[in-house]
């Protein structure tokens, strides 16, 4: 097998693994801290007081499920070298980062955390690795604007999940 085919079926699974925790935690860590959030945050009223449902979840995390399995298909596809893939994979090891602050900021357990350092960050740092044997990097101006774009994708697809289920 190709080792950039090993790195895009491996962002799959990272991904899925990683998920998983958050299908598990997610409702119940939001509904734990979404109290302790800033009150200048943009949070609707009812998700800070409810945090969000295991409905809101799942289909969140499906929507992100699409994305990622694009990323994986086209990282496979172009052995590597579809921006959009090294995008979300940039985002994805980036990501990670934001669990382990998320957690340090609440100073407890959330959604992500056991993962992030096990599977998300070490992932990312042997996925870059191999890419770099290609001559792949996702460190340019395009992989880094697609990349912001994809984290954005997160709070956008929350607020909207919110407005169309209304709890």
């Amino acid at each position: 097998m190709k080792r950039t085919t090993k790195v895009g079926l491996g962002l799959l699974a990272a991904w899925a693994i990683h998920d998983l925790e958050e299908v598990w935690t997610m409702s119940a860590t939001s509904k734990a801290i979404s109290g302790k959030l800033p009150k200048n945050a943009p949070i609707p009223a009812g998700l800070r007081r409810a945090g969000m449902s295991q409905k809101h979840v799942r289909i969140g995390i499906g929507f992100m499920a699409l994305v990622m399995s694009t990323a994986a298909v086209l990282g496979v596809r172009s052995e590597g070298r579809a921006p959009f893939f090294r995008a979300a994979l940039l985002a994805f090891g980036i990501h990670g980062f934001g669990h382990l602050a998320l957690t340090a900021a609440f100073r407890q357990y959330t959604s992500g955390v056991a993962t992030a350092p096990t599977i998300v960050i070490p992932f990312w740092l042997w996925a870059r690795k191999e890419l770099a044997k290609e001559g792949l990097t996702d460190l340019n101006w395009t992989t880094a604007l697609i990349a912001l774009s994809c984290l954005s994708l997160l709070p956008a697809v929350h607020a909207l999940l919110y407005k169309i289920l209304k709890e």
